[in-house]
């Protein structure tokens, strides 16, 4: 890959769940096109592809996902999700209240288990998808 390509990789690499939605929309709003199609195809490849692989070898990239957040519990689960992101308050706040949603996209087994048990600490229910 060109020198551009490596960094543009890098940069997109480093942003938030909600930076990459909202880079999502402006593509989708500058290109005149949508993504939900390709998003589905994106989703059932990959899915398909684990069928096939099952049983060969265990997922390295993991998906963590907020299941629910009980209302009592939010202010914790919040702390969390901002320590774990980045997000600020009124991100991560929405984050919460938009259960199930991913708090992370892609990351190693052990972090997407550290993320969990934080999560599950502050009264969340969580899940790991593996990638």
């Amino acid at each position: 890959m060109s020198k551009n390509l490596d960094q543009l990789v890098e940069e997109l690499s480093e942003l938030t769940v909600l930076q990459m939605s909202q880079l999502k929309e402006m593509l989708e709003n500058k290109w005149g096109v949508k993504a939900q199609a390709a998003a589905a195809v994106a989703v059932a490849a990959p899915a398909a592809a684990a069928d096939a692989g099952a049983g060969q070898a265990e997922s390295t990239e993991f998906q963590v996902i907020l299941a629910d957040a009980p209302a009592d519990k939010k202010i914790g689960i919040i702390k969390v999700i901002r320590e774990v992101t980045g997000l600020g308050l009124k991100e991560a706040k929405e984050l919460t209240e938009a259960t199930p949603k991913a708090v992370k996209e892609s990351t190693g087994k052990a972090d997407a288990e550290d993320i969990k048990k934080k999560l599950e600490a502050a009264g969340a229910k969580v899940t790991l998808k593996g990638l």
